[in-house]
């Protein structure tokens, strides 16, 4: 077994709340400085990022769990993790594809830059991506799962976009065994494992985040993910 510190809950640029410094190679050479071997990076309701921040993590030697942070209809906040990169893609697109057609307003919430590899701005997103999906809880864990990857009620801890402050409970039929916390220490129920992830918006943020660390069979995406199931 290998002993792992991991942050599963990074923005990059792309989220409109998400700052622009919050480049694939900036997101990346922090991993670096910080010894932080796992991490993911999860914008809100879109992976169009993902294959820049694929390319930089590889070339800063940092293993990138594909993600994204999902807003169900209730607007929880859903953390989904993917076994690769191409599902993520595919089921990005696809929770894109549900979110109501309001188009962004950049000088009021933020621009929602796609970037390469080189950190270049090479386009962007018209829907506000910080806006709830037409998809249930329920749905969403149907999709998540659909594409192989890890549904995780996001920050659970907090008083708004979490299942508990929206919801007030854990629906049992979602199966819940993983949930999300902001702060530790915070437990649920002893019938829950907690990963704790920094949320970052910003590299001060992800800087000031205390890793906490898992133990994984192999350094790999499906290592993580299994150890997390």
């Amino acid at each position: 077994m290998i002993t792992v510190s991991y942050d599963l809950h990074i923005h990059s640029c792309l989220s409109p709340c998400g700052e622009m410094e919050m480049t694939p190679n900036n997101i990346a050479g922090m991993a670096a400085v910080l010894e932080l071997p796992v991490i993911a990076v999860s914008d809100h309701n879109t992976t169009r990022n993902l294959p820049a921040c694929v390319a930089a993590t590889k070339e800063a030697g940092i293993l990138l769990v594909p993600g994204m942070e999902i807003t169900t209809a209730e607007e929880v906040h859903v953390l989904s993790l993917f076994p690769d990169l191409e599902s993520a893609l595919e089921a990005g697109d696809e929770v894109y594809a549900h979110l109501p057609n309001i188009q962004n307003r950049p000088d009021i919430f933020g621009e929602q830059f796609i970037l390469n590899e080189k950190d270049q701005v090479v386009g962007s997103l018209e829907k506000l991506l910080i806006n709830a999906t037409d998809l249930p809880i329920e749905k969403v864990f149907h999709l998540v799962l659909g594409y192989g990857g890890i549904p995780i009620p996001a920050h659970i801890d907090k008083s708004s976009n979490s299942i508990l402050s929206n919801l007030g409970f854990i629906p049992p039929e979602l199966h819940v065994r993983l949930v999300e916390v902001h702060r530790p220490p915070f437990a649920p129920a002893d019938s829950y494992r907690v990963i704790s992830d920094s949320d970052a918006h910003d590299l001060e943020t992800m800087a000031n985040h205390l890793p906490s660390t898992l133990e994984v069979n192999s350094l790999t995406v499906e290592g993580i993910l299994s150890a997390l199931r």
